[in-house]
């Protein structure tokens, strides 16, 4: 269970780290819609044990909950 922990917080970290170097021309929903599919996916990740359609699904309902936000 830990090494699934730090493996969140890994992905997390980089997400985080690319997201505010390449959003740069992007608007604020473009941002909001990475940003959501980026912890979409972790979540996904965790919530499932790894599992490759877990994290797909986590990052297809974050990323469309992203976009939505602030419309």
């Amino acid at each position: 269970m830990k090494t699934m922990q730090k493996l969140a917080v890994t992905s997390v970290a980089i997400c985080a780290f690319a997201a505010l170097t390449g959003c740069s021309g992007m608007t604020q929903q473009d941002k909001n819609t990475a940003i959501g599919a980026g912890a979409g996916a972790v979540g996904g990740a965790v919530l499932t044990g790894g599992s490759a359609i877990g994290t797909v699904g986590g990052a297809a309902v974050g990323g469309v909950i992203g976009n939505q936000v602030g419309k």
